[in-house]
């Protein structure tokens, strides 16, 4: 339904329609006039939410007086979604709701009746409280599973459990979850992650099936996340000895070799992060980031306060180097892989 100009009104009847690669729920509701965001504020928002959740989950991890229940996960949600109210943030979907996947162009799962999503989500938050002899790893990968079969939400599902996953962790006293969580390693290995599920599900919400493929596909996404910190970590110590000599030769001070690491790892060195991380002053900023390009060690781009810079000549090398002596990870479970490979029962 069209409203004024450049303004766009939608009320519709609570169904599930498959589009593009996701689930969609659309819900009877209030009236709402707003102007439509582009999908770059739509991806930033999301993003922006996605971060403030995950801020709540690392900085609430070791309180006492943390608690877990579905409240809290239903104020994650909300803390995701609250840019577009139209997806019911924090809400219980309604209504049914499907996995639809764009490629072949057919649902692969159906969530349970949404009248059980209630009942669902208590058994959900009370079963990591019931199963703590159980290792942490194995709690938080069974609330990922749990909380992506019941699919309590129209909207967000996937990322909602992915930071459960990180909450459980976070609360079992595992260590530092910024290195304990696997969601940089499901960010990058969305096919598997995908096609695991597809395996475990099997299409529809069946709580006594078996788990055992998804337990070890979260054990080797642990493993191989290890290995791919653990490697950055000693990779770093090399690449920062390298600067340091970089900067000795040319007589720069210790500072600037935050801004050099920052070019190496591929970022973009701007002046006005470069004051906040080295303490510094404007004009001390600009004499360091000029120094740098005047060696060739940095890579001026732009004008004004568009300027920017990277990884110079010197710096690339030392990125050459660091990919050339990369070895490669070790894989814990080699037949994964295959496995996943496998058709499942929608695919037949």
């Amino acid at each position: 339904m069209v409203g004024g100009a450049g303004r766009c009104c939608a009320a519709a009847d609570e169904q599930a329609a498959p589009r593009a690669g996701r689930r969609t729920l659309h819900t009877r509701t209030a009236r709402t006039c707003h102007p439509p965001i582009s999908a770059d504020e739509k991806t930033f928002l999301e993003i922006q939410g996605y971060r403030q959740a995950l801020g709540y989950v690392l900085a609430m991890g070791d309180t006492e007086y943390a608690t877990f229940d579905t409240t809290e996960i239903r104020a994650m949600h909300y803390m995701m979604l609250s840019h577009d109210l139209a997806k019911s943030p924090g809400r219980y979907r309604k209504g049914p709701i499907y996995v639809h996947d764009e490629r072949n162009d057919r649902v692969v799962y159906e969530g349970p009746d949404a009248d059980d999503v209630p009942a669902f989500m208590d058994a959900l938050v009370a079963s990591p409280h019931t199963g703590l002899n159980s290792d942490p790893v194995v709690r938080s990968a069974m609330a990922h599973l749990n909380l992506v079969m019941i699919h309590p939400f129209r909207d967000g599902n996937g990322r909602m459990a992915r930071a459960l996953a990180t909450l459980v962790l976070t609360r079992s006293d595992i260590g530092e979850p910024e290195f304990s969580s696997i969601e940089e390693w499901l960010g990058a290995n969305p096919d598997d992650y995908h096609s695991v599920l597809a395996h475990t599900g099997h299409g529809s919400w069946l709580p006594r099936d078996n788990a055992h493929m998804w337990l070890a596909f979260n054990l080797r996404a642990h493993h191989m996340q290890a290995q791919t910190v653990a490697r950055r970590a000693e990779e770093a110590v090399v690449t920062w000895n390298e600067l340091e000599q970089l900067a000795t030769g040319h007589g720069l001070p210790d500072r600037t070799m935050d801004a050099m690491f920052d070019a190496v790892l591929g970022y973009r060195v701007r002046r006005g992060g470069y004051i906040k991380r080295a303490d510094i002053t404007e004009q001390t900023a600009t004499r360091d980031l000029a120094a740098l390009t005047s060696a060739a060690i940095l890579t001026a781009h732009g004008n004004g306060r568009g300027r920017y810079y990277t990884a110079g000549e010197p710096l690339l090398q030392i990125q050459q180097r660091r990919r050339a002596g990369r070895k490669p990870l070790r894989d814990p479970y080699p037949w994964m892989r295959t496995k996943l490979a496998e058709p499942t029962e929608a695919d037949t």
